[in-house]
């Protein structure tokens, strides 16, 4: 494309991500003849928190994550949102069932495995919350397959390496789910990218900066520079999806429009320590669970995951957590105070008020020793040895800060969806469980964005050719998600 040359598409998707990839994908499905383009910084796609290395990988579906099921001061377990999270995760897999289908799409075996989900607690107190939420999960239906058990015996088989070396007066617990999954999510996003690039009127292009966002006639106006010829270019889009992951923010911003007033980010970095010896990695199939630190965000619960990525299977133990003023691992140290504005700035302050206990926790984590980071795997692992294991940085999460009637501002860990007032521009904020439920997400999007096309009767016959039950509908009904899911495990090659 010749210098300053403008381009007009029907949609423009701002970062190569899980999130673009699947809205992409969506949107060529319900209207092939929409023109679309998606631009990513990088060289190629999936390189920030869709990278199974950024990534934690755990096919989110609210069987293992204490921290999906709070419990309260009367001793009642919410499960609202483990249930919520479970059926979005089973809208998902739908959607990638249906394109395992597709001639050249590639094997699921690529991205998805069968791994089970285990919660494992420590002492009286957490043993009696980790009963008491496996009696409300299971009953029901999309629970029903967990077990929970206080044998040691039994503990040993689910989890060889976290019994062996304990203290045998020390009480422990653990609920099992065999039905849980490790997803490589960048692999899918690369599946879905390269599926997406052979249909016509898609371009994914990459070492795209975009610099400028604003209105104009057709829609958007999008200023892009190649980071590497330095060739400047426009695009007029009738819709702008901003999925650049902590990146989103800044180009949020850029739009001004008013529903992005308000709104900061506060980014976490993370880093894991990594196993990848055969002779302990074949001890341990399963992602295991616990609870978080107290002071310690969500995104912190401590985990012993089996990670398969590119045929090769590894453990990963942490997260620990950092603090970097990088909105992206690839990013700028300037991201953070470039992003305050006028209209953000008192939600940010009193995030940071009212979250000293947090900003401790990161300090501390950030100054651990190599010992530490060790001892806490042992509280998994008692018998782990420092030289099979090596520290692995990762990706960074930008948790959402917004205005707050009463507090002035809060921190929000989880996604937001903020869209303009027409529906012609929308940005995807915030982290954990995105990546699992991003189906969900980009169909709410789509009915939000592109309202009256979704409810017409050519969009809703393909939505449901597509996802034969929608997550309220599974929530309700036993005999269609056991039937639903036990479909998508099959072609999934999960069952």
């Amino acid at each position: 494309m010749a210098q300053n040359e403008t381009q007009t598409v029907d949609v423009m998707l701002v970062g190569a991500g899980i999130m673009s990839a699947t809205l992409a994908v969506l949107l060529k499905e319900l209207d092939p003849s929409l023109t679309l383009e998606i631009a990513e910084l990088r060289e190629t796609g999936a390189v920030e928190s869709s990278n199974p290395w950024n990534n934690a990988g755990t096919g989110h579906a609210g069987l293992c994550e204490l921290n999906y099921t709070p419990d309260s001061a009367d001793g009642k377990i919410d499960i609202t949102k483990a249930l919520h999270i479970n059926t979005q995760f089973e809208v998902s897999k739908q959607l990638w069932a249906y394109l395992c289908q597709k001639e050249g799409f590639g094997a699921p075996r690529n991205f998805i495995n069968q791994v089970p989900h285990i919660s494992f607690v420590r002492g009286e107190k957490d043993i009696d919350f980790l009963k008491r939420r496996y009696e409300v999960l299971r009953q029901h239906h999309a629970f029903e397959s967990m077990v929970f058990t206080e044998d040691k015996e039994t503990l040993a088989k689910w989890m060889p390496l976290t019994m062996p070396g304990r203290n045998p007066d020390e009480k422990v617990a653990a609920t099992y789910c065999d039905n849980g999954t490790d997803v490589n999510f960048g692999a899918i996003t690369q599946m879905m990218l390269n599926y997406v690039s052979t249909l016509d009127g898609t371009l994914v292009t990459y070492n795209q900066k975009v610099y400028e966002i604003e209105r104009c006639a057709e829609g958007w106006r999008i200023g892009i520079k190649h980071t590497g010829t330095g060739e400047h270019r426009e695009v007029k889009a009738r819709f702008v999806f901003l999925g650049a992951g902590g990146g989103a923010l800044p180009l949020l911003q850029m739009s001004d429009i008013p529903e992005s007033k308000g709104f900061g980010g506060f980014p976490v970095s993370g880093m894991w320590l990594r196993c990848d010896n055969p002779e302990v990695v074949q001890h341990h199939q399963a992602k295991v669970y616990s609870q978080a630190e107290v002071g310690a965000p969500p995104m912190s619960v401590p985990h012993l995951d089996t990670r398969v990525v590119d045929g090769q299977t590894s453990l990963l133990f942490g997260p620990f957590a950092g603090f970097s003023t990088k909105f992206l691992r690839h990013g700028s140290f300037l991201d953070l105070p470039l992003s305050v504005r006028f209209n953000n700035l008192k939600p940010m302050l009193a995030v940071a008020k009212d979250n000293m206990d947090l900003t401790r926790y990161l300090i501390k984590e950030v100054m651990q020793s190599p010992e530490e980071r060790l001892q806490a795997l042992r509280k998994f692992y008692p018998q782990a040895k420092s030289e099979d294991w090596r520290l692995e940085v990762a990706g960074q999460r930008v948790q959402i800060i917004k205005k707050d009637p009463k507090k002035g501002g809060i921190l929000q860990f989880g996604t937001e969806l903020v869209s303009s007032q027409d529906g012609s521009i929308a940005a995807l904020l915030g982290a954990s469980p995105g990546a699992s439920v991003a189906v969900s997400v980009m169909l709410n999007l789509l009915e939000r964005c592109f309202n009256e096309r979704y409810q017409s009767n050519e969009w809703r016959s393909k939505l449901a050719e597509i996802f034969p039950a929608r997550e309220s509908a599974l929530k309700e009904d036993a005999e269609l998600y056991r039937e639903i899911s036990t479909a998508t495990s099959k072609t999934l090659q999960l069952i």
